[in-house]
């Protein structure tokens, strides 16, 4: 379907079909604004740093792009900004306080001077020549979470965010007055966060976990070892108070953990900065008097609670009386890492608190599936598009969403790219943008083909086999036979009897082609074809295979 210039277009770069890389886009006519520029981090790295959305249509509209609206502060919505600011002009970036103080860190990093950081709040209202963008409070697990409301000349269109409704928080609480007052408004079109959304009920309250918390800091009298979410800033909150409480110093492991407890300081959302003791100071107290709050609660081998498991830590010994606590949920596809750091936390002799049925000392920042229904009544819109999910939890909230009224037909579960016209209220689905994932590799941004990251598997699971070939290039003759080099394929000293094949299987496959006038990309080729077709039927195995010709002319 063809999109007229007076259609409003909306469409994702990243996060749908996937929980994480959010991006989202709102174009109308010569003015498009952007929601959210978040990465993932990818569940087999082969090297890869991040993964951030690929802003090719951007670039090519860039004079179109009037601001970049952040929900709230964490990595999924704005890691990428660093990275896209290197070749995109975004002219004014608006985000919450406590985000703009971890964007501006991320730039500093990155040594990027940045000047249009602007902090909005609920109250702000930002105004384009047609479009209107105005937020209202929500609750997540990091301070000044907001949605976002953008009126356009089409319609309105409301994205949630990140949210949970907690009806007890440790912050502020979402601002359901303002939501329904939106709702009231007439809704075209919502977009709402899908996480939890094939959880039932609804989210435990963070203040339940702070009482959790409580009970076993009252009854440990060992050193307690916590490992959290480095953005989680309410929880950091609790357990920084809970020390305070329990006449506990807290020493910080993990930079991710200091940047962020430096930011909430600095912005006021923790409040007892003399709690904090370096690592050496702490393991001069007793142990009853500290706490060591450290990254790596998804079992990341680098992270300090993995060397701390692993007995690698140059600053922390596990002792037999202390208490590690894992105050977090697995991520989707880190549960096996995760065992191994308990399982060696056991070996020990430590005691360890996970989140079960019988410790609740953790709770998410999303919605279940209760809270969605919440949201969809309060905003009550026409058409609705989950986001911010896998696909099989984006189809579960479009059905939530026709339960709470919503017609079947205008809900729309898509894919990064796919695009909604809105046209005086009405939203259909209307053509594609193509959009996809660019690989950030230390500072290499986008190098990483898709190819790379193919070869990188492959030399991963089945090694790579080099062949070194001198020829001579005037007499059409080879020089000796072929050299054999392997790394990750087999134990050579084992196999000599299959690398003496290797070696006469090039060497007949070169001089099958050693002919004038020399074709180099022949000879590698039938190389790769016999070396390729020889090793898959003796190992049943596929590594990637490296000819190397070399011209040696001999008088």
């Amino acid at each position: 379907m063809k999109i007229s210039n007076e259609d409003t277009k909306i469409f994702a770069l990243g996060g749908l079909g996937e929980v994480g890389k959010n991006m989202y886009v709102i174009e109308y006519k010569d003015e498009i604004i952007v929601t959210d520029a978040g990465m993932t981090i990818p569940d087999n790295l082969m090297g890869v740093d991040c993964v951030i959305p690929d802003v090719t249509y951007l670039k090519r509209n860039e004079k179109k792009l009037k601001a970049l609206f952040i929900t709230h502060g964490h990595e999924d919505h704005i890691g990428a900004i660093p990275y896209l600011l290197r070749d995109l002009n975004i002219p004014v970036i608006y985000a919450p306080n406590q985000a703009v103080g971890l964007i501006r860190k991320k730039l500093e990093d990155k040594n990027i001077n940045y000047k249009n950081l602007i902090i909005y709040d609920e109250n702000t209202k930002v105004k384009f020549k047609n479009i209107q963008v105005e937020f209202f409070r929500t609750t997540h697990s990091i301070p000044d979470s907001h949605g976002i409301c953008i009126t356009t000349p089409n319609g309105i269109i409301v994205t949630t965010g990140d949210f949970k409704f907690d009806f007890t928080p440790i912050g502020p609480m979402a601002n359901l007055h303002k939501m329904a007052e939106i709702g009231k408004r007439g809704v075209t079109l919502l977009l709402s966060d899908s996480t939890n959304a094939l959880n039932e009920g609804i989210s435990m309250s963070e203040s339940k976990v702070d009482h959790a918390l409580s009970e076993i800091f009252a009854k440990e009298k060992g050193r307690i070892i916590i490992a959290t979410f480095a953005s989680n800033i309410y929880r950091l909150k609790h357990i920084v108070d809970t020390c305070k409480r329990n006449n506990r110093k807290i020493a910080i492991f993990g930079r991710s953990m200091q940047n962020n407890v430096e930011i909430s300081i600095k912005d006021g959302y923790i409040k007892n900065k003399d709690i904090f003791v370096t690592p050496e100071e702490a393991n001069k107290l007793p142990s009853s008097k500290v706490c060591l709050l450290c990254t790596g609660s998804q079992g990341e081998p680098l992270a300090a609670l993995s060397k701390i498991a692993e007995g690698t830590h140059r600053q922390i010994k596990l002792e037999k009386d202390d208490v590690v606590i894992f105050s977090s949920s697995a991520i989707p596809g880190n549960a096996a890492s995760i065992a191994r750091t308990i399982n060696k936390l056991y070996l020990k002799g430590v005691q360890v608190f996970t989140n079960t049925s019988l410790s609740d000392i953790h709770t998410s920042g999303h919605g279940n599936e209760e809270e969605l229904k919440l949201m969809l009544r309060l905003i009550n819109p026409k058409y609705f598009m989950p986001f911010h999910g896998e696909y099989r939890m984006l189809k579960r909230h479009a059905d939530i969403g026709v339960l709470c009224g919503i017609k079947k037909e205008n809900t729309f579960v898509l894919g990064n790219g796919e695009v909604l016209s809105m046209y005086k209220n009405k939203v259909t689905k209307a053509g594609y943008i193509p959009t996809g994932d660019i690989y950030v590799d230390g500072n290499r941004i986008g190098d990483v083909s898709t190819n790379v990251i193919r070869d990188r598997k492959i030399m991963a699971n089945d090694g790579i086999i080099i062949v070194i070939a001198n020829i001579d290039t005037i007499k059409n003759t080879m020089l000796g036979n072929p050299n054999i080099t392997t790394r990750g394929f087999i134990l050579v000293n084992e196999n000599e009897e299959l690398l003496k094949n290797l070696e006469n299987i090039s060497r007949k496959a070169i001089l099958s082609k050693l002919k004038s006038p020399i074709n180099y990309n022949d000879i590698k080729n039938e190389i790769i074809y016999q070396v390729s077709d020889y090793t898959y039927e003796k190992t049943g195995r596929k590594p990637i295979i490296l000819p190397v010709i070399m011209d040696v002319k001999k008088n």
